[in-house]
């Protein structure tokens, strides 16, 4: 008989990005991508743990989740996302950046468990583990937490669905992978469909009394990239919030590798010299999510907007997608 395991954090498996998922629901299922903090829960000793991806502390932050989950099986590690909910129902980043208690609708989606009543099912197949979670770990668990279950519809099908509710994007699980743990093998796999990602704030363009956009990039190996600059999606009080976090990160240096460029481009993106005389620099930690159009042929992007920061995402793992 196998040794009882204790429950504990395990960082979480991590997901391939594509801009074509497998079209096979023979072999592979399918979930709608979550816009949210990802998060493992686990019970030991009868006390209830939320961490983050990184292994931070989230059970403060959210005590209704932890409520929900308080009839968790002892030594059981479940995976899951925590999301904010819009007025209309759908995931919404923004409002889970701002997020001030009872004012918004905070919801658990689990999707997978680790770690059973003290036993290690991390090597079952995906199927396997949904049973489990279905029938051992869900129903005595309550509000706000829920499951994430598979979408029951063809890949072209559900594309178009979730590009007509402005949903972010599609994931795709194969069906018999385990749980590889910290591992971003193939076996599960996002793809973007309502165009946005993750980029690095290296920068600002000094405002009038804060600052005027922020300047921003993405990482190809230890090299930093300029990719756009944007002025767009900020409030007044999100500009001086934003502001109090720059002043204690800037650098004298700039920080991406690519600049100054030659020339400005035709969207008017390309950062010049002339152009970095305006620019103040930041050491590049914080993490932003936004919104834009398109990439363009100068590896720009065009029309862009901030969404808000991203506090579980290292600035090093950011890379164009």
């Amino acid at each position: 008989m196998a040794a009882r395991v204790k429950a504990r954090f395990i960082q979480p498996m991590l997901l391939l990005s594509t801009d074509r998922l497998p079209d096979d629901p023979a072999k592979w299922e399918y979930q709608l991508k979550l816009d949210g903090y990802r998060a493992i829960a686990f019970k030991s000793d009868d006390t209830i743990h939320l961490r983050s991806r990184n292994d931070n502390d989230f059970t403060k932050r959210y005590p209704a989740v932890v409520r929900g989950l308080a009839q968790l099986p002892n030594d059981t590690v479940i995976d899951g996302e925590i999301v904010a909910l819009d007025a209309a129902g759908r995931p919404s980043f923004n409002a889970l950046q701002n997020s001030n208690g009872s004012h918004t609708s905070i919801v658990y989606y689990v999707f997978d468990v680790i770690v059973l009543a003290g036993r290690d099912v991390s090597s079952e197949p995906l199927i396997m583990r949904r049973a489990l979670l279905e029938e051992k770990v869900l129903p005595p668990l309550s509000e706000p937490v829920r499951y994430t279950g598979v979408l029951d519809a063809s890949l072209r099908d559900l594309i178009h669905a979730v590009r007509t509710q402005g949903f972010e994007g599609l994931v795709a699980k194969r069906r018999n992978s385990r749980y590889e743990s910290g591992q971003r093998s193939g076996a599960w796999m996002k793809m973007r469909i309502n165009r946005g990602q993750e980029l690095v704030i290296g920068g600002y363009t000094i405002g009038t009394r804060t600052f005027d956009a922020l300047v921003i990039g993405y990482y190809e190996g230890d090299r930093l990239i300029y990719a756009s600059r944007t002025r767009n999606g900020f409030t007044p009080a999100l500009r001086q919030q934003l502001f109090r976090k720059f002043r204690a990160l800037e650098i004298p240096d700039c920080p991406f590798v690519n600049l100054p460029e030659a020339k400005s481009g035709r969207w008017g993106q390309g950062l010049t010299k002339e152009k970095m005389a305006d620019c103040r620099w930041l050491k590049p930690v914080l993490v932003g999510q936004f919104e834009f159009v398109e990439w363009t042929a100068d590896n720009h992007l065009r029309h862009t907007k901030f969404v808000a920061l991203r506090e579980d995402k290292p600035a090093r793992e950011v890379r164009r997608e």
